[in-house]
């Protein structure tokens, strides 16, 4: 049970994380586990990959004392949710995931925080459901189809070379702790980050993720990646706000500028010294501009 593996969690990162353990049962038959913090408007955060919802903890920490409730799943295969090996990792699937924790929970509004794979996801949401998002918060992200990806992803995403660099050596997880933040981690951050990726069965939705990178038409998550890009336009007129880390390697600021094409009257805060992991290099400065962001 996730329950339980969060009681494990090393001693450190539960002073860091010490967030009450939800789970909810999919269709699926996979069990996704959640955060469930504060009362009040609901601001729902999804994260990428290689993270999960302890990359949002101080972020949590800092809405739920503005009087927000926050809503932090983690993906299936990442975090404390079920991991299991033949599950449909696909964009499609994260997005219907999503959709049955709001329904679960009976959300009806609701602001939205997304970092790295959680735009596609998080927009792909909203864009079914534009009513109901109040606000967005884009961080490092990408919602739309694009061919600019680092050389060293690219070569990872090789089928069976990729796999066993991913499971077998932690070749993403692993230098991400290092390489997202161009402020080392403290050894917590690091640790927790990295604890639910320790070993091949545990990073089965790491590669997943990468394997689900769709560069072509032919690819299988192609035409769910348009559709994210093609409901950009019923979210054009929502508060958004875009919270970018200048050094990101991944999604650089050709990204940034490529989400102002779609919104470009969104709020734009650039910070030149941060990198991928934007809420670890920003610190306190970054958390309480999205909190004033979102009570405006």
């Amino acid at each position: 049970m996730t329950v339980a593996r969060a009681t494990q969690l090393p001693a450190d990162v539960r002073l860091e994380y010490p967030f009450a353990s939800n789970e909810f049962d999919l269709k699926s038959g996979a069990t996704m586990h959640y955060l469930d913090e504060g009362t009040g408007p609901v601001v729902l955060m999804l994260h990428g990959n290689p993270t999960w919802s302890f990359y949002y903890r101080n972020l949590v920490k800092t809405m739920q004392a503005a009087g927000y409730r926050c809503i932090v799943p983690d993906h299936i295969g990442c975090g404390l949710s079920d991991k299991p090996q033949d599950y449909k990792y696909t964009l499609q699937q994260r997005i219907e995931d999503v959709e049955e924790l709001l329904d679960h929970l009976a959300i009806e509004q609701f602001s939205l925080v997304v970092h790295d794979w959680g735009g596609a996801i998080g927009c792909g949401v909203a864009g079914r459901r534009p009513d109901a998002l109040e606000k967005l918060v884009l961080l490092n992200t990408g919602a739309f189809r694009s061919k600019r990806i680092p050389f060293r992803i690219a070569a990872i995403k090789v089928p069976f070379v990729g796999e066993f660099v991913i499971r077998a050596l932690n070749g993403f997880a692993g230098p991400a702790a290092t390489m997202a933040a161009k402020t080392p981690l403290t050894p917590t951050a690091k640790r927790g980050l990295l604890w639910p990726y320790r070993n091949w069965r545990d990073r089965v939705a790491v590669w997943n993720f990468v394997k689900d990178i769709p560069l072509s038409a032919s690819h299988r998550s192609y035409q769910s990646l348009v559709d994210v890009e093609t409901g950009l336009a019923k979210l054009a007129g929502k508060p958004i706000q875009l919270v970018w880390g200048k050094r990101d390697f991944c999604f650089s600021m050709r990204f940034h500028e490529r989400f102002k094409e779609f919104f470009p009257q969104a709020e734009s805060c650039v910070y030149s010294k941060h990198g991928h992991y934007i809420l670890e290099d920003g610190g306190d400065g970054v958390w309480q501009n999205i909190a004033h962001f979102l009570q405006a």
